[in-house]
């Protein structure tokens, strides 16, 4: 039996998909199953991947249910015991499945594993901006408050222990951050420490047409991060974007559209219009910028997402307003000081464990068993 099954959520993914399956199939290391759900792909997606002959591919078709829904029901059809997730426009390179299995063969008692991450394609530049360490770092740092930063197609998952700490929640755009740091509390994440995937920008990614929303979303995940952290029950999902919204910075998102755009445009050799984009973003924050630039030249530079969690505690009686609720900020909430160096399976009928699953959330897609087991546990 094989090791590990390549998942490939698929919608609407001409004219990338050929590329993204091509550098799967040729691969250095060969006993991997894919297991590909089409999502109610409308354009070319479905027949190219019909006319593809290989015995370990295997395609599942479905109404169009969203990123959410597709990912869990990957997690209850695959039939091996790790997933290695991969997306539909992106480009593993030869050696990416030969150095996972080396790694969970090394480390079977891990939760996940990541590596990663250059912008692709070439011509593109930098490295998707990802946390590096040890799982005990990994730990330390949403620990303290922070949420990691993992570029989600080089990720690994050993499928009966995400399955455990409640799978995939959430349709939005941010299900895979959320995912990160219920595993780190629970199980190891353990860094491959080298670029085994080339991660393409472009318009019609989830993240690229959802940037606004991600970032606000991202900041209610850490709401929930420290909601568990602090012992505090966290408001209702549309109650506490409501108050989420307002430590947004809109600078720091402009900042971010313009760097995307940047890559997006140097994908498409349209150097005049990156340079563009690049002047924009330093304009917009220098600050920023200079951040930006030290995470890439300096490879211990520690690296993560979220707000100090000190803003929170802040505007905790607007974040926590329930009767009877304390905030102790507990422990260095500091981002911790490194280098961080570097078959048809059953959903359980209880996907998240008490202690880690968030106690209050937004609806996700009825048609994920995880999601809806989420959904019942509000």
């Amino acid at each position: 039996m094989s090791l590990i099954t390549v998942g490939i959520p698929v919608f609407n993914a001409m004219p990338y998909l050929p590329e993204s399956i091509a550098s799967i199939l040729g691969q250095s290391y060969h006993d991997f199953e894919i297991l590909v759900i089409n999502d109610g792909s409308t354009d070319g997606s479905l027949p190219f991947l019909q006319s593809l002959q290989d015995p370990r591919l295997r395609i599942i078709n479905q109404k169009n249910q969203g990123l959410t829904a597709t990912l869990n029901r990957m997690l209850a059809e695959v039939r091996t015991p790790w997933l290695v997730r991969h997306d539909a426009d992106d480009f593993a390179y030869p050696h990416r499945l030969a150095r996972t299995v080396e790694y969970l063969r090394k480390y079977p008692e891990s939760g996940m594993f990541c590596s990663l991450a250059e912008y692709y394609p070439h011509g593109c530049y930098g490295q998707f901006r990802a946390t590096r360490g040890t799982p005990q770092q990994f730990r330390e740092l949403v620990l303290s408050g922070y949420l990691p930063t993992i570029c989600h197609p080089t990720v690994t998952l050993n499928v009966e222990r995400t399955i455990a700490v409640g799978g995939y929640r959430f349709d939005l755009y941010v299900e895979d951050i959320d995912l990160w740091w219920r595993m780190a509390l629970k199980y190891d994440i353990r860094l491959i420490p080298e670029v085994t995937l080339g991660f393409r920008q472009n318009l019609k990614s989830v993240s690229s047409a959802n940037l606004a929303k991600q970032a606000l979303h991202t900041l209610y995940i850490q709401y929930l991060l420290i909601s568990h952290l602090w012992n505090c029950a966290p408001l209702p999902y549309e109650q506490a974007c409501r108050q989420l919204s307002r430590l947004l910075n809109p600078r720091k998102l402009e900042f971010k559209t313009h760097l995307r755009g940047f890559n997006i445009e140097l994908g498409r050799s349209n150097r005049p219009k990156a340079l563009g984009e690049l002047a924009s973003a330093f304009l917009t924050s220098p600050a920023n910028f200079g951040r930006r630039l030290l995470d890439e030249f300096l490879a211990d530079r520690p690296i993560s997402l979220g707000e100090k969690p000190e803003l929170f505690a802040k505007n905790r009686n607007a974040l926590w307003p329930r009767p009877g609720a304390s905030i102790e900020v507990r422990g260095d909430t500091r981002r911790p000081q490194m280098p961080l160096k570097g078959h048809g399976r059953p959903l359980p009928t209880m996907s998240a464990s008490p202690d880690i699953a968030a106690t209050t959330h937004p609806t996700s897609s009825p048609t994920s068993d995880l999601a809806s087991v989420a959904n019942a546990q509000a």
